[in-house]
């Protein structure tokens, strides 16, 4: 017995830094869903079964030539530390952007995972037989080689469990939106910018009425219920509710559960194209939020996005549109003038054909369709055009979306958080209107199914025409953009291959000039790391 335990506690540090991993990436697959975890394996069969882990593989060959259990169990320490040594310094030398998290959720699938482990383990030590010993450490070396299955049984298991939490956590939030019947709801969903448009909806609105906004990019069935159960109270007049999607039918849901009365649809384009499967169930799944309003409720759409004026909407609800090309809106923005300190605009309400300028800290078209779209709702919930001029000149950037600040004596223009076809044309053109040196900093966009390749090879073109410097995070993930820089007839020596954002920082004083400006144009999440 006294062998078994030995080889157990030096199997142990390895299988614990093997399931932290395991569920690292499970948390950030949101939990399989959509098959999503199970997709990342099948991506990354190199990151799951790297070369460390076939070492006690390599061990449990040996035990099939040997017999003597003190050999057996000094092997089985040696194989098992270096397994656990080289795989911690892998780990710590990582560059973790968002670590696991150890919610409620992740606790509840360690607690079945450590239950099908302990079932094995209570049986051997039962019927424990000292000649078998071979036998069961082949059982804890398959195991700790399929960890990353296992975890994902678990949350197979936990499928009943966590249906009955979600009910739970549902009826109570339920329960608190039925005993608000004058709180005002409204939804903002679209392909890109969702986020922005929240916050800055909120810092517009909250010049008048008590808002709160669902907490950073709680955009799920479980982030809606969260805002409710923990952010919501008595004062609030406004429930500004992000609206995320991956399939058709989850925009819908979450309409049902919160009753949104208006609505606000940003861009519509082919971000998660890979889980919708075309762009036309995109756009219906995005219309999911329009078509929900009541009949006095009002829809906020753009007037210069194609996906939305040919849509038929099913719906008499009021709509109104924004734009800065259309003419034909209700809401337009003209003379848009982009500079290091923000942009200024002058704003047309086609109640009153007048124009009224207006100024804010934010950089980029994207950001001006965000406020028109705050701007339309506002003046329709009574906000005084003075009123909404100061609400405008206050709204403070967006973390991780198009925000310049300062780093060292160069700018960054930090729009990090994510990247699509629509979001990294309009984040090239920000930079373009840049003085001085220009570097980009980028992996490139990720879950655009069959389209990936081209629409990262443009991106490359794209950079070639305003970038004085290109630096690629990733050299295979990168490699469409190279094609495109390549196809551009851009100079090699100005490209530069790194494995990370901060290996990529730590460049960027060899390439800086007097004035520069660095766009940091998405950082993926560690499940993409090479």
């Amino acid at each position: 017995m006294i062998y078994f335990i030995l080889c157990l506690l030096a199997w142990f540090p390895y299988f614990f830094l093997r399931t932290k991993k395991a569920l690292h990436m499970l948390q950030q697959n949101l939990y399989n869903r959509n098959s999503r975890y199970i997709k990342w394996i099948g991506m990354n069969r190199l990151k799951v079964f790297t070369l460390i882990d076939l070492l006690p593989l390599a061990l449990a060959l040996i035990f099939y030539f040997l017999k003597n259990h003190v050999i057996i169990t000094i092997l089985t320490v040696i194989v098992y530390g270096i397994a656990f040594i080289k795989t911690y310094d892998k780990m710590k030398n990582e560059q973790t952007k968002l670590p696991l998290v150890f919610t409620d959720r992740i606790k509840r699938i360690i607690l079945t995972t450590f239950i099908l482990y302990l079932i094995p383990t209570i049986i051997i030590i039962s019927y424990y037989d000292i000649t078998d010993l071979n036998d069961y450490l082949y059982i804890y070396i398959l195991l700790a080689y399929l960890q990353y299955f296992i975890v994902l049984l678990s949350v197979v298991i936990n499928i009943p469990v966590e249906k009955l939490v979600y009910y739970y956590y549902f009826n109570k939030a339920k329960r608190k939106l039925n005993n608000m019947p004058h709180l005002k709801v409204i939804g903002i969903t679209g392909s890109y910018g969702k986020t922005s448009s929240k916050n800055i909806l909120n810092d517009i609105l909250s010049i008048k009425y008590n808002t709160l906004p669902t907490p950073k990019n709680y955009n799920t069935p479980y982030g809606l219920m969260i805002t409710a159960n923990n952010y919501l109270d008595k004062f609030t007049e406004i429930l500004i509710a992000e609206m995320g999607a991956y399939k058709k039918g989850e925009i819908k849901e979450l309409c049902d559960f919160v009753h949104p009365k208006y609505g606000i649809l940003t861009k519509i384009g082919k971000a998660h194209l890979e889980s919708f499967g075309s762009e036309e169930i995109i756009q219906k799944t995005k219309f999911e939020l329009i078509e929900s309003l009541p009949s006095d409720g009002i829809g906020i759409l753009n007037g210069d996005d194609p996906l939305q004026i040919n849509y038929k909407l099913q719906n008499n609800c009021k709509i109104k549109w924004i734009g800065i090309d259309n003419k034909d809106v209700d809401v337009r923005a003209l003379n848009i003038k982009s500079s290091n300190e923000g942009t200024t605009f002058d704003v047309m309400f086609k109640s009153d054909k007048k124009k009224y300028p207006f100024e804010t800290k934010l950089l980029g078209y994207a950001n001006v369709y965000n406020i028109l779209g705050a701007l339309a709702l506002g003046y329709e919930l009574g906000i005084t055009i003075k009123e909404l001029q100061r609400a405008v000149k206050r709204v403070k950037p967006v973390e991780h979306r198009l925000e310049l600040k300062k780093y060292l004596d160069m700018f960054i223009i930090d729009d990090a958080y994510n990247s699509n076809p629509v979001g990294s044309q309009m984040a090239i053109d920000v930079l373009g209107t840049m003085p001085g040196k220009k570097i980009v900093v980028t992996p490139g966009m990720t879950e655009l199914g069959d389209i990936q390749y081209d629409e990262n090879k443009k991106f490359g073109v794209s950079i070639s025409k305003v970038c004085d410097e290109v630096i690629l995070v990733g050299k295979k993930q990168t490699k469409p953009i190279q094609d495109g820089l390549k196809e551009a007839k851009y100079s090699s020596k100005k490209i530069h291959i790194v494995n990370d954002v901060k290996e990529a920082l730590a460049l960027l004083p060899k390439l800086k000039d007097k004035d520069t400006y660095i766009l940091l144009e998405n950082d993926l999440p560690d499940m993409f790391n090479e």
